[in-house]
């Protein structure tokens, strides 16, 4: 049987493109290991914190939440208050399928005796960004298997895309040099997780409009419902704060609300001081509109300790 060039073309064609995917192959394991080993190196920096949180910590109190947990909640104090530890898991910007992944690899390797979850308004507004935060726990996806469910809420394509080495550090890469940077170790001081803020709000008062809101994000809701449930049948005691806002309000948050029905539901004690005049009143108090600051974690957490027991 004579060989054509037509053949030729198709053999050296195959040929080509199985070379082009072995080498995309090689290339995709070798870059994405070396990512990971300096990602994993990181011994500052939120990808840090986040690495510790999911890997490591372990306390009497676990806090969970965004900004205004890192923020708000001083480690520190409740561990002198109440005499047990304390741990802030919180991580800047991070919606609740985050913290509902976190607290799910903390009750993989134990159990705290009480959780702190730190609500936000808006925590349940339908907002896409949100799902691309889930980028963060991309890099603990392989190593654990309880948190898979909650990034695969990323996109229909994530158990495909997380087949590559590469793919859950190629938005990191800045990230992991600054990371491993003298400069990081000296920006990034923390306590225990929990981050203060010195400065003093100088306004000006914002004004929001909450009979405007959108319509919720079942989504998150449910990864909520899930955070309350889960911490239930591990008999975590669990406390769901909403810290104050300097801000003027027209109406009340929908996600607040929402949230706040929904803990009355499963009999979850849930402390509302998003528009507590004792604090709203008083700018000295607050960093910004949405946080607290020195002075101000001092005076709420005291109140917020006052109405937690806790067994030792």
């Amino acid at each position: 049987m004579m060989i054509t060039s037509s053949d030729n073309f198709i053999k050296n064609f195959i040929l080509k493109l199985l070379a082009f995917f072995a080498v995309t192959f090689i290339a995709d394991r070798a870059i994405g290991q070396l990512l990971k080993r300096y990602y994993f190196k990181q011994e500052s920096g939120y990808d840090y914190l986040t690495t510790y949180s999911i890997k490591k910590a372990s306390a009497d109190i676990m806090v969970f939440g965004s900004s205004r947990a890192v923020n708000i909640f001083n480690t520190e104090i409740f561990e002198e208050k109440l005499g047990v530890t304390c741990y802030n898991a919180g991580r800047y910007g991070e919606p609740v399928f985050y913290h509902y992944a976190v607290l799910k690899t903390v009750l993989k390797r134990g159990t705290p005796k009480l959780a702190i979850l730190s609500m936000d308004a808006g925590n349940f507004s339908n907002n896409p960004e949100a799902y691309d935060r889930i980028t963060a726990l991309l890099p603990y996806y392989q190593e654990h298997p309880e948190i898979r469910p909650v990034v695969e809420l990323k996109g229909p394509y994530e158990k495909l895309k997380m087949l590559s080495n590469i793919y859950p550090y190629n938005s990191l890469i800045l990230p992991i040099i600054t990371g491993n940077s003298e400069y990081s170790k000296k920006k990034y001081l923390h306590i225990k997780g929990f981050i203060p803020l010195k400065r003093i709000f100088d306004g000006p008062l914002r004004t929001f409009d909450y009979s405007k809101e959108k319509d919720l994000d079942t989504v998150k809701i449910n990864a909520y419902r899930s955070f309350i449930t889960d911490c239930i049948h591990a008999k975590v005691q669990l406390f769901i704060i909403c810290s104050p806002y300097m801000i003027n309000a027209i109406g009340t948050d929908r996600s607040i609300r929402e949230a706040k029905k929904i803990a009355q539901e499963y009999n979850i004690k849930f402390l509302d001081y998003s528009q507590d005049s004792s604090y709203t009143t008083r700018p000295e108090l607050f960093a910004d509109y949405r946080h607290l600051n020195e002075d101000g974690v001092k005076a709420f957490n005291n109140t917020i300790i006052d109405q937690i027991s806790i067994e030792k």
